[in-house]
């Protein structure tokens, strides 16, 4: 199997680190095209990659797009006569939705829309996958296993994937600044900011871990840390007074209403 990638930045190149390192190919199979030579040629230092132009790289079994949503369209107007029938395409150009990317090639593709986020980076990712009605379970299989070397991957009907970009593709935003704001209350309480920081993230990676391996509701998790009379339970209280749950609901909203307009 022959892989391409058009776009090398921090994502392609996550996925191209998850695909090698899960031996779903060897680099000579990956095909690396990029407007930025010192990203690819980094690559191609680090992983032995093939380096190659957009035309190259679509001559490939799976063609990955990662490039930004105001590019995909001029990058497939030079591609589409090089991509065959027979190709998967792998779009995670944020917002850009399958009938438009089919349109755009003007021919029958196998197509699968791909919403990942940050924390595939290390090997922590969450990507929901869509496919086309060309798509077979074979081609689904292939890309959720690529996203799967980079963390979890889950397939979802297209009208979701602005949810999708709430809960996942901008939410590492929502968290980071909340293990920020952690860390600012740890240091005025008297912990040193760096000690503060990894008390903060670890809290939040082992409480995630208890969410997906206990299978537990979160409200009974929550309530398992909540003593009566305790500390916890008066931070909660605090929370809730300042609309802790209420202001991330209406953060996500606002987020599937841009990935709305972007469409």
């Amino acid at each position: 199997m022959k892989i391409g990638f058009i776009g090398a930045g921090n994502m392609g190149s996550a996925i191209i680190e998850g695909v090698l390192k899960a031996k779903i190919v060897s680099p000579p199979d990956i095909t690396v095209s990029d407007a930025n030579e010192t990203a690819v040629q980094n690559l191609r230092n680090s992983y032995l990659v093939v380096m190659g132009d957009n035309k190259t790289a679509a001559q490939s079994d799976v063609l990955f797009l990662c490039v930004k949503p105001q590019v995909i369209y001029s990058v497939i107007e030079e591609i589409k006569d090089a991509v065959t029938e027979n190709t998967v395409i792998v779009s995670i150009a944020a917002g850009q939705s399958i009938s438009k990317i089919e349109n755009a090639f003007g021919k029958k593709i196998r197509l699968i829309r791909v919403m990942p986020n940050t924390p595939a980076l290390v090997g922590e990712g969450m990507a929901a996958l869509s496919p086309n009605a060309n798509a077979t379970g074979e081609d689904l299989k292939v890309v959720g296993d690529i996203f799967g070397s980079l963390g979890k991957s889950e397939i979802v009907p297209e009208h979701l994937m602005d949810a999708v970009t709430a809960v996942s593709g901008s939410s590492p935003a929502y968290v980071f600044m909340f293990i920020e704001a952690m860390a600012d209350a740890a240091v005025q309480g008297g912990m040193p900011r760096s000690q503060a920081y990894t008390f903060a993230a670890q809290a939040v990676l082992g409480s995630a871990k208890m969410v997906l391996e206990t299978g537990k509701h979160p409200a009974d998790l929550k309530d398992m840390v909540c003593s009566p009379a305790g500390t916890t339970i008066d931070a909660v209280a605090e929370l809730e007074k300042n609309g802790f749950r209420n202001a991330v609901i209406e953060a996500m909203k606002a987020c599937i209403k841009k990935s709305k307009e972007l469409g």
